[in-house]
């Protein structure tokens, strides 16, 4: 895919173009993608008052046997999410991450959450005391563009009574796209009137892979076009 390309393609297409990438080839971000990055971080943490950074040629947080054994490698750029502890923060962080997820496809890179297989390296990034380290996103050059994961059929995330409308169907397909933790996709959407409930099922990360959903499900369904419940 050509720079050009990747300038114009919309978030749908990003949607459905981005795979999980855990393998990195050895190449720097050119820095006109970092400012883009940190623009687009600067705009989240003020939008979500999140604590979200960038971090930048630091290989230590991938280079132990956790990291081997979640199929990394080259991984030396991600982005750290991070905010103020409260019930509410893995949601958030999920939803402003997934964007950061989404811009770094449209900027041609690959990316994959990670919560479990790194290192936390402490001078790599700030966490306040009152902050908490929710999750972290590898970001770079893939030396493939990943793979599709299966989903589950559309009957089994939502629950509507009478004929779909056409903007929650295209909702809860975006959110079928959206990477969960082991792709286990425990979420369901339940449509009242132009109302949408969103739910988290039980697990490790849910909360997280809510919020994740969640800002796919906006994508499909057109914000205008409902409102959360």
């Amino acid at each position: 895919m050509t720079e050009r390309q990747n300038e114009h393609m919309n978030l749908t297409e990003a949607m459905k173009e981005r795979h999980s990438v855990r393998q990195y080839i050895d190449r720097p971000l050119e820095q006109s993608i970092v400012s883009a990055l940190q623009d687009e971080i600067r705009t989240c943490n003020q939008e979500s008052g999140l604590h979200i950074q960038l971090v930048l040629n630091e290989p230590k947080a991938f280079d132990g046997f956790m990291a081997h054994y979640g199929k990394f490698s080259g991984v030396t750029n991600y982005i750290a999410m991070i905010g103020r502890k409260g019930p509410d923060l893995e949601e958030t962080c999920g939803y402003y991450g997934e964007s950061l997820v989404l811009k770094a496809q449209q900027l041609g890179l690959g990316t994959c959450w990670v919560a479990l297989t790194y290192r936390k390296v402490p001078d790599a990034f700030t966490v306040g005391s009152d902050e908490k380290l929710c999750a972290v996103i590898t970001v770079g050059y893939g030396k493939t563009q990943g793979t599709s994961h299966r989903s589950k059929p559309l009957k089994d995330v939502i629950k509507a009574e009478g004929s779909l409308p056409e903007w929650f169907r295209s909702g809860a397909e975006a959110a079928l796209l959206a990477p969960t933790a082991m792709n286990q996709q425990k979420f369901v959407f339940t449509l009242n009137g132009n109302k949408v409930s969103a739910k988290a099922g039980l697990g490790f990360y849910s909360k997280i892979d809510l919020g994740i959903v969640k800002y796919h499900f906006e994508i499909g369904a057109g914000k205008e076009n409902f409102t959360w419940e």
